[in-house]
């Protein structure tokens, strides 16, 4: 049961084509698949400037804005119409749509949800003391603000048998792992007024 940790400053940068912006992948399924046939990827992107969102037809995407002052997005049939101007606010919107964005205040950095529909889905959340997330087969969690204890637990589906671990997160750190049925109890251990703890749980799409 592979539990893969990152450090958000050592993620690679990928500059995009046009100069706009730089995306750091955190993640895809499968691994290394590319972005025709990923099941569902995470990302972070600095947007620099005002510009054309890529098109992911059949895909999903949720966006949250981590920092910066935020980014107007719409599209041309009106399907998208939304400023993404206050932190840690999950929006949703389709992947088919032609969406433009423009930046609202400087530059931003954005966290980016991605999955293949009909083939799995995505609950972004943000915690924000103490919850405890349902089993998923695949997920993700990055402390925003605070100091966060989160003990994982997995149970052998053939055997019965639950194991647990537990692990600290310090701010701008995370975790993520697939494959692996977990549940996870997060809860921040300091007293930080802002503490907020970003997790995503990938579950397949119901037939």
């Amino acid at each position: 049961m592979p539990i893969h940790f990152f450090e958000r400053a050592q993620l690679p940068a990928s500059p995009w084509k046009n100069g706009g912006g730089v995306t750091r992948e955190i993640a895809c399924h499968p691994p290394n698949a590319n972005m025709q046939d990923f099941d569902w990827r995470i990302s972070i992107a600095h947007i620099a400037r005002d510009g054309d969102f890529s098109m992911f037809p059949g895909v999903d995407r949720v966006i949250t804005l981590l920092e910066g002052g935020g980014v107007h997005l719409s599209s041309a049939d009106g399907s998208v119409l939304h400023a993404l101007d206050t932190p840690l606010q999950p929006f949703a919107f389709s992947g088919d749509a032609a969406v433009h964005g423009r930046l609202l205040n400087g530059d931003c950095h954005d966290f980016n949800v991605m999955t293949r529909r009909g083939v799995c889905q995505a609950e972004v959340r943000v915690l924000r003391r103490r919850e405890t997330l349902l089993p998923a087969p695949a997920g993700w969690l990055m402390a925003i603000q605070g100091t966060w204890r989160v003990q994982t637990a997995h149970t052998e589906s053939d055997t019965d048998t639950t194991s647990a671990q537990q692990h600290a997160l310090g701010a701008q750190t995370g975790l993520w792992w697939h494959d692996a049925m977990l549940a996870s109890q997060c809860q921040c251990v300091d007293s930080a007024s802002d503490a907020a703890l970003l997790a995503v749980r990938f579950t397949p799409t119901p037939h």
